[in-house]
């Protein structure tokens, strides 16, 4: 299940021609893609595109009456490659994915696809994270796009501006015969608004249409010599046919006054930031009417030469605002500029950060600082120092008191006892060297597990092990999760160790869905899917590529099981890889599931039990062993008002979910007994009932039994007191 539904939000998909949409940005991507008569759409998980491909899951009955295919891809590469469907027919079609990484995997096809050329319109939608909030490498999707020549656009985060790029993108690709690439960034995907709808359109031509009139054309194979002449055709007619279709239809557009002494050029996705830092500084109003002309990319390549050396005329600077690294933008321009010999000063990461995201309060320093330097006398006159910065609000520096927050494991996850029990092994047999993967398990590279000390990929775990299977005193240990298992890991990493007779151990961390994309279903997910195939078991599939020694645990709590599985198989004397499948259903998930049919359950009178963990505070020692075998955010520290212990003991919070892994590892460690379980019932029969009033009357007697045997000591009188005090002090003098 994923973290999100969308069955009441879809339902808008239907509106139809002038009423007005409203919701988020990767809802309007989705009515566009509608609207453009679309023939197929597919994609990969993935922040922060993660919810399109929930939206488009929960249409699929809309899409359905559409004769639109849906397809939720094995991987961004099997994405990219369902384009083909618009290279011989022309067909729209969609897929959709995080960058840069999904753009990395998906790299093959994608050149393939512009080499080769398309018929229909096709479109790929990535996911740009770009910034310390990025869940990935700090990488940008522009280079792919002059690398393969596939136009990009970056349209404004504004719902209008965004159904209007789908629809630009759609008739560019088939103006020019080239796929093109839609990049949407965090606050282009969940910025919310509204447009005017147009109706849905069924695609002239389905791919149900297709299959029965098959088309090819052999030109359109890249093999040699045609490949060649798909360069040439690229450079000779679909760039000159993509800048003239963006030329004549405006794609681009200028805000402001025609004319002026400066300027400011910056990509689509940037130009809220641009216009709040200008209203700021008292160069632009709440409705956009700017000082300074603004000349926004919603096409950042191919760049229209005549275009920006026009705007740049009569110009004294100009300042082009472009986040991430390589500035491609920047330096393009500059090139347009010396062969133009215009002399406007060009400027950029000069004013802006070299790297890094361009937030709002860098926006407005940087653009300040460009102010103040080309046009001082656009600023207030106390305000037009060169080297004047803007005020800031008198803020405390808590960098050094507030700890940084990394990711860590949820509460009551059952990945967490694995890496638990990884480390008790390791205190028994030595240190090994351990490769992680990209998921939530990669979480145990941090503190309190400090597990692995690489990821080169998704799927990739064991694959960057390889190295070390050369055959040592200890075993090298891989970590893979079900979703990097299904998305490539099975051929990349599993086959690879079983055709190279890997002498390694390698851990398959099935959590029954791609949980760290957002909970989206699998092959191996256990719940049922009517639209997708599901219960396929990983250890069949490594069986199935020659996988002999083969370890199931479908309870991972089970530390001590944990513990000896993990030993045999890094003890073992086996020839070829050693694979232990550790499945436990996300906790996350489980509790989205479980607690509102609870909920319903405790409302409607049912009886229903909920295991709940504490620690005795009498039986505690203070050591907190189990802290550092669990990390769980439920478990912390708690002082106790006796004031002979001023040492905290351990405490489990109201957020503990009933795991019961705390105690697990514990036990498993051997460490105290101080854990116990109490089950709250809610809704009891009448047993159950009067059972618990005896056991309160028979605490309630033990209580004032044991008060009695207090000794209690008779307070003083006053003046008796101050005698007594006095007659001690005159024996001291």
């Amino acid at each position: 299940m994923a973290e999100r539904s969308f069955a009441k939000e879809v339902r808008q998909l239907r509106i139809g021609n002038g009423e007005e949409f409203s919701g988020e940005g990767i809802l309007a991507i989705t009515k566009a893609l509608l609207q453009c008569g679309v023939g197929y759409v597919g994609g990969y998980q993935g922040a922060p595109i993660s919810h399109l491909m929930d939206v488009l899951s929960d249409a699929q009955e809309i899409l359905g009456e559409l004769g639109v295919r849906f397809e939720a891809n094995a991987s961004e590469a099997g994405a990219a490659a369902m384009l083909a469907a618009s290279v011989h027919y022309p067909i729209r079609g969609a897929v959709t994915f995080k960058s840069t990484v999904g753009i990395n995997v998906a790299s093959d096809a994608l050149a393939n696809l512009s080499s080769g050329g398309v018929t229909g319109g096709a479109l790929v939608i990535v996911g740009e994270d770009y910034g310390e909030g990025s869940s990935i490498m700090q990488e940008r999707s522009h280079a792919y796009a002059m690398k393969s020549q596939i136009w990009l656009l970056d349209p404004r985060p504004n719902l209008p501006s965004i159904v209007k790029a789908v629809e630009d993108g759609f008739e560019l690709s088939e103006a020019s015969n080239t796929p093109v690439m839609l990049e949407v960034r965090i606050r282009c995907c969940h910025v919310t608004g509204s447009f005017v709808a147009k109706d849905n359109r069924k695609p002239p031509l389905t791919v149900s249409d297709a299959l029965n009139n098959p088309q090819r054309q052999t030109e359109r194979i890249v093999l040699p010599p045609m490949s060649f002449v798909h360069e040439k055709e690229k450079i000779e007619k679909r760039w000159p046919a993509a800048v003239e279709f963006i030329k004549s239809r405006g794609l681009n557009e200028y805000f402001g006054p025609k004319t002026g002494k400066v300027g400011i050029v910056c990509q689509g996705g940037m130009y809220n930031g641009v216009i709040r830092a200008l209203q700021r500084l008292g160069l632009a109003d709440i409705y956009g009417e700017t000082d300074v002309p603004i000349y926004v990319l919603n096409v950042t390549y191919p760049l229209i030469d005549d275009e920006f050396v026009a705007y740049c005329d009569g110009k004294d600077a100009v300042l082009v605002v472009e986040e991430g690294q390589p500035n491609h933008i920047e330096e393009a321009f500059g090139a347009m500029l010396f062969k133009a010999g215009a002399t406007v000063r060009l400027h950029g990461k000069d004013f802006f950060p070299m790297a890094g995201e361009y937030t709002g309060q860098v926006m407005l320093d940087s653009i300040s600082r460009f102010i103040r330097s080309a046009a001082p006398k656009l600023m207030p006159a106390q305000d037009r120092a060169p080297n004047r910065e803007p005020d800031k609000p008198d803020l405390p520096d808590l960098s050094k008191t507030v700890p940084i927050r990394p990711p860590g494991f949820c509460v009551g996850c059952p990945e967490r006892p694995i890496f638990a029990a990884m480390k008790l092994v390791e205190e028994e047999l030595g240190p090994h060297q351990i490769a992680a993967d990209i998921g939530c398990h990669l979480f145990s590279s941090l503190p309190p597990f400090e597990i692995g000390g690489t990821t080169m990929g998704y799927g990739l775990g064991p694959a960057s092990n390889a190295a070390f299977d050369g055959g040592g005193d200890r075993k090298a240990i891989s970590i893979i999760g079900d979703g990097g298992f299904w998305h490539n890991g099975l051929s990349t990493s599993i086959g690879n160790a079983v055709f190279n007779k890997s002498d390694s151990v390698i851990m398959v961390v099935d959590n029954f869905y791609s949980a760290a994309t957002g909970g989206q279903d699998v092959l191996s997910s256990r719940a049922d899917n009517a639209s997708k195939s599901t219960r396929h078991r990983i250890s069949d599939a490594v069986k199935g590529v020659g996988v002999e020694w083969v370890r199931q645990i479908d309870h991972t709590y089970d530390v001590k099981k944990m513990q000896a599985t993990l030993k045999e198989a890094l003890t073992s004397k086996h020839d070829g890889p050693k694979v232990i499948v550790a499945a436990s259903e996300c906790m996350l998930n489980k509790q989205r599931r479980e607690k509102p049919l609870m909920g319903a359950a405790i409302t409607s009178g049912k009886r229903v039990v909920k295991p709940r963990f504490g620690v005795d505070e009498d039986v505690c020692t203070g050591d907190h062993a189990c802290m550092r075998l669990s990390g769980c955010p439920s478990l912390s520290v708690k002082h106790l008002d006796d004031p002979l212990r001023d040492d905290p003991v351990a405490h489990i919070d109201q957020a503990c979910v009933g795991c019961g892994n705390c105690g697990e590892v514990a036990d498993a460690a051997v460490l105290c007994p101080s854990f116990y379980r109490a089950d709250v019932i809610y809704n009891p029969n009448t047993f159950e009932t009067w059972l618990s009033g005896i056991r309160k009357k028979f605490i309630t007697y033990l209580q004032k039994r044991r008060r009695k045997r207090h000794l209690t000591v008779p307070q003083m009188p006053a003046v008796v007191a101050n005698n007594a005090r006095e007659s001690s002090m005159a024996a001291a003098q």
